[in-house]
Order: structure tokens, then sequence, then C-alpha cells
């Protein structure tokens, strides 16, 4: 893995304390799975930074009032309903309906911090294609994975490695975000947990622009997990096998959504100048990783 150095631009956070992050051209879509979230939804919510131009809530026939707690919340929120079961078919439903050049995607226990959003969508705005939250780069960390389940992400992350002949430092985390133009070329077809694992082996395959951010992981606010690590383990292991065989790389046409004179050092000078000219800040500096 290569340390790439990405200058980002610094923000002006205003009295609310959340800053716009990305590009004026740009617009961004969160997208929620939800089953029976009722009791966490409305703190994820609440926490959804400004940057946000729509949520998508996906409800997977929940019992309870998740949906009425969220409209409660947050009138404008898109809900769709997914009867298909799986984490996997409601992403893919909440991608099909985001309208944001940039999609983001989170869990609905309130274990993710909805404010790095801001983060992962500071990589695509520098010229990602795909951004994934990790626990285990300097700034990240978990409270909330166990022995167990820490234990199976390393061994799943090794064979991902070295089939993919990369050198991540996190597989099974879905806190991600995604340029909207690349998504149909990656022809999604998961319907649960492995999902995650199939973007980022079918980005890879696709030669895509991957790279990591760091990621604080809490515990659930209330509930338990549906994964189940034996079974959800084996179906991910599925996943990056097939992908990987036969190995290809495609190379991918350039970005749409910006022309063809632009490139990821044009996107980020945009940024940065479109910052300092209204709101008289300097260029940070900020490290994310990715693959060679």
């Amino acid at each position: 893995m290569i340390e790439l150095g990405c200058s980002v631009a610094s923000v002006d956070r205003g009295v609310d304390g959340i800053g716009r992050r990305h590009a004026r051209w740009a617009t961004v879509s969160v997208v929620i799975p939800a089953r029976n979230e009722a009791a966490n939804i409305a703190w994820v919510l609440e926490h959804i930074p400004l940057s946000v131009d729509e949520v998508i809530l996906v409800d997977g026939n929940s019992a309870d009032r998740t949906i009425e707690v969220a409209r409660a919340v947050r009138p404008d929120i898109v809900v769709i309903q997914e009867p298909a079961p799986g984490k996997g078919s409601a992403v893919r439903a909440g991608f099909a309906a985001a309208r944001g050049t940039f999609i983001a995607m989170l869990d609905a226990d309130g274990s993710m911090d909805p404010a790095e959003v801001d983060a992962l969508i500071e990589a695509l705005a520098a010229g990602a294609d795909l951004a994934k939250g990790s626990r285990y780069l300097n700034g990240g960390g978990s409270t909330d994975i166990t022995v167990l389940r820490s234990f199976g992400n390393r061994m799943l992350l090794l064979a991902s490695n070295l089939l993919y002949r990369q050198s991540f430092t996190e597989l099974c985390y879905g806190y991600m975000a995604v340029r909207a133009s690349r998504i149909p070329g990656l022809e999604l077809r998961a319907t649960g947990f492995e999902i995650e694992a199939e973007l980022v082996s079918k980005a890879i395959r696709n030669g895509l622009s991957v790279v990591e951010v760091p990621s604080r992981e809490a515990s659930r606010i209330s509930g338990e997990s549906s994964l189940h690590p034996f079974r959800d383990g084996w179906r991910i292991l599925r996943t990056i096998a097939r992908e990987s065989a036969p190995w290809r790389i495609r190379r991918p046409a350039p970005a749409d959504e910006l022309g063809e004179h632009h490139g990821p050092e044009a996107w980020l000078e945009q940024l940065e100048d479109r910052l300092l000219r209204e709101h008289n800040v300097l260029p940070g500096e900020a490290e994310v990783a990715t693959a060679d």
C-alpha cells in the first residue's frame, strides 16, 4: 500500500460546528439500511452533518416504529421499503434511489459516527472512487468488535490482500462512500453483509482508486447485531474468491461528472480555491491510504 499525502482544505465550521466539505459541484447522499432500529435511528439522524444533501432510509420490514421515528426526526428523509432480506439488498436499493454525486453508507445502530461522512467525502473529492473506513488505521478504533469477529476479519483481510495484491488494513466494515458514477460498472449483486467485500473487490477489479480513512466504531446504542460470524464470514470468503477469478483489471473511463479536462489535481484545486476565497482558510494536510 502506498501512502499518499493528499492536500485537503481546512473548513470553516461556522456556528453549528459542521463544515461544508465537498465542492459546490458535488451533492452527497447517505444510505442507511435499517431493520427494527427505532431505539437508535433518532441519534444517527440527529448527527448527520449539514454537508449531506439527501438521506435515504432503506427499511427491511421493521416491526417497530423505525420509519415513524425517522420521519419525526428528519421530515425530508427518503424512505424505501425493501422486502428482500439482507443488508446487501438494502444497500443496492439505496444506491439505486440516491441522486447524489457521492453516496455514503452507514449503519442505523449508532455504532458509526455520522460526522465521519465528511472525511469519506473529502477523499472522493480529492480523486478517489471508493473511500472505506478502517478501524485499524491510526486515528481509528473500535469499542464494539469481539475477539472472534476481530480474528475472522483478520483472516478474511489476509485472504483478500493476497488474492487482490493489496495491503489494506480493513475489509469487513460497512462505513464507505463511493462515486455514484462508478456504481453501475460494479454490477453489485450481494444480498447480505458480503456487500462490503463485494464493493471493495469489484472496485479493485475495475481498476478504481480505493482509499482508506480512519474510523472509530462505538458499541450499538441498543439491541443486538444480526451479523452471524460463521455464516456471514463464509459468504464473505466466497465473495472474495469468486470475484478474484479470473483475475483481470479493467481501467475506468474518466469520471464524467466533472468533464474530460478535470483530473484529481483539478478537483482538489477547485475545492481549495473555493474555500480560500469564500472562507479565508488555509489548506491543511491529510493522509489517506490507497492500494498499489
